[in-house]
């Protein structure tokens, strides 16, 4: 058999194809990408950019020579957003490899302030690339160049970059949807810590998924909690017997093997209200690569949990004395209990109720511990 010493064109960037993904993922990782991409394809430049319907950009990567001084990041990001290669390529067809050639001649493009203020000074004359949809806002542009001597892009170099074309409009669709997932899953965590109840996510052994900021607080300052080998346990055994129960029942429902009402469980402790913990169920997400195992959402909360004074001042306008006394009857202090704990007179204290009640839009006090118990205000964020 004889073989071909002649290396395929398209063989040069195969390499590249799975470090678009990668980079796609991470974009630290776009600029040694297209450095590569400049090699592999003969190229003295690349450059990689989201440009907004609104004018805005956003340089994903480019070769090291076309990265400008400080002091000229706004000359060259005017220029980026003026690309008239871009413009032309528009009007040409979103989504097809173009060169230079195809887009102006090259009289025009010399005469053209381009050419003349920006290509010039980076020493391109010819391109080609492309520019294809990103996001309903946004388009994304792919430019590889090279300098007038170096010639015009060929049949076989369009093919090479019609590979990588194609794989990057991918990557970037992939790393999009990544990245849009990513986001709602911070911001679910994020709401959750936010939350005045502590919310752990568990597996069907009690084995912690998840713990929210406040159920970690709550980990930490109750004796009754724990976490054993990575599980959560409760001290007082019965009990425990009683949440592991409680956590394969919720599974099963999730599962949607009906066992029966869920209930929730009240963990006693010593001098104090007890925490009352209430379970949801989490269905398994469908997923090919891998076996998605039910989960149960466990809601705890403390009654007796301090009012974030701060945050209530902030909302209702509160002096810091009267904020001081909306917390505390908040948390289900007396008029007279609060006297004695600040020190001063019960007439002072039904002073400052007084001017509460007209803050908050109540008009008795027993209103006004129930809002002041269960407005926004309220969260771990005073402790």
């Amino acid at each position: 058999m004889v073989m071909s010493s002649q290396v395929h064109p398209e063989s040069r960037v195969c390499g590249l194809i799975g470090d678009l993904y990668d980079a796609a993922l991470d974009a630290a990782q776009w600029p040694d990408v297209v450095q590569r991409l400049a090699g592999s394809m003969a190229s003295s430049s690349v450059v990689l950019k989201l440009q907004g319907h609104d004018g805005s950009m956003r340089l994903l990567g480019c070769t090291q020579n076309l990265i400008v001084p400080e002091r000229d990041r706004a000359w060259a990001e005017d220029w980026h957003r003026k690309d008239l290669w871009v413009e032309r390529s528009i009007a040409f067809g979103l989504s097809r490899t173009v060169t230079s050639d195809e887009l102006v001649t090259p009289a025009e493009q010399e005469r053209s302030g381009f050419y003349q203020e920006w290509l010039r000074h980076l020493g391109i004359h010819h391109m080609i690339g492309v520019v294809f949809p990103f996001t309903d806002r946004s388009i994304g542009v792919l430019g590889l160049h090279r300098p007038r001597g170096a010639g015009p892009y060929a049949s076989a170099e369009r093919r090479q970059f019609e590979l990588v074309r194609e794989h990057l409009q991918r990557a970037l669709r992939l790393g999009q949807r990544l990245a849009e997932r990513t986001h709602l899953q911070s911001a679910a965590v994020d709401a959750l810590d936010r939350l005045d109840t502590g919310v752990i996510s568990a597996d069907p052994t009690c084995r912690i998924v998840h713990a929210s900021a406040m159920a970690l607080t709550l980990l930490r300052e109750n004796t009754v909690l724990g976490v054993v080998d990575g599980c959560l346990h409760l001290r007082a055994p019965a009990l425990q017997d009683r949440l592991r129960s409680l956590v394969r029942a919720t599974t099963d429902l999730a599962l949607g093997e009906m066992t029966g009402p869920v209930q929730a469980l009240s963990v006693p402790r010593p001098h104090r209200m007890p925490l009352a913990l209430e379970f949801a169920p989490v269905r398994p997400s469908a997923c090919v690569l891998g076996e998605q195992r039910p989960a149960c959402l466990i809601f705890i909360r403390d009654p007796q949990a301090p009012i974030a004074v701060e945050r209530l001042r902030d909302f209702f306008d509160l002096t810091r004395t009267e904020g001081a006394v909306a917390a505390a009857l908040g948390s289900g202090h007396s008029i007279e209990e609060i006297a004695s704990g600040m020190g001063v007179a019960v007439a002072t204290v039904r002073t400052h109720l007084k001017r509460i009640l007209a803050k908050t839009g109540t008009h008795r006090q027993a209103e006004v511990v129930t809002l002041l118990a269960r407005s926004v205000a309220t969260g771990h964020s005073g402790r």
